[in-house]
């Protein structure tokens, strides 16, 4: 389960949307309120992700968060939809920073004993689990070719931190499918990298 300390907070829940839809049509003020806000949410999922006690770790919850950032707001606009869109996307350059970052620190192991990554827990001790992130990272990408649904969750709720909540909402599906998915994505995974 996502950590409490990564809830969007209220102001998150009911200015996102506008903030976004603002910094799209190209106010720098709009930008200006949006940096802060943005640059809480994903330090909260870094934290999440990275763990608190910085064992294990050679990326920093603010290295983490500086790539991202850049990663959402390259020199091409993105055209932001909602908080939704916002929230699909930040997901995925978190993902796209771990599993780059487990690829560079992981290539030294190669042949290693594999280690169960737990999609509960969801703190990464990225240098420690490089191999295992890698071997998700290309679960992910099987699953995603028979069931993109599934997949979406996995990077929804472990790599973007989205409660289930969060997650139904972005994938405008109701808290139960999600559940279920969650369930589902996780048992196929734990299998697919059992045999991998």
């Amino acid at each position: 389960m996502p950590d409490p300390d990564i809830a969007p907070s209220a102001d998150d829940q009911a200015g996102l949307t506008q903030r976004l839809l603002d910094a799209r049509d190209g106010g720098a003020a709009a930008l200006d309120a949006l940096f802060p806000i943005v640059y809480e949410r994903l330090h909260r999922i870094a934290h999440a992700h990275l763990g608190r006690d910085g064992e294990g770790r050679t990326i920093s919850t603010t290295a983490l968060v500086h790539e991202a950032y850049l990663k959402l707001f390259d020199a091409a606009r993105v055209e932001w939809q909602d908080r939704s869109h916002f929230l699909s996307l930040a997901s995925r350059a978190m993902r796209q920073i771990l599993i780059d970052y487990a690829r560079r620190h992981g290539a030294a192991r190669r042949g290693g004993e594999l280690q169960q990554v737990d999609l509960d827990a969801v703190q990464i001790a990225v240098a420690e689990r490089a191999d295992t992130l890698v071997s998700l990272d290309a679960a992910l990408v099987r699953l995603a070719a028979f069931s993109p649904r599934l997949a979406k969750v996995v990077e929804l709720r472990f790599f973007g931190g989205l409660t289930e909540e969060e997650t139904a909402q972005v994938l405008l599906v109701t808290d139960r499918t999600v559940r279920r998915d969650w369930i589902k994505a996780r048992g196929w995974l734990h299998q697919e990298m059992q045999v991998s």
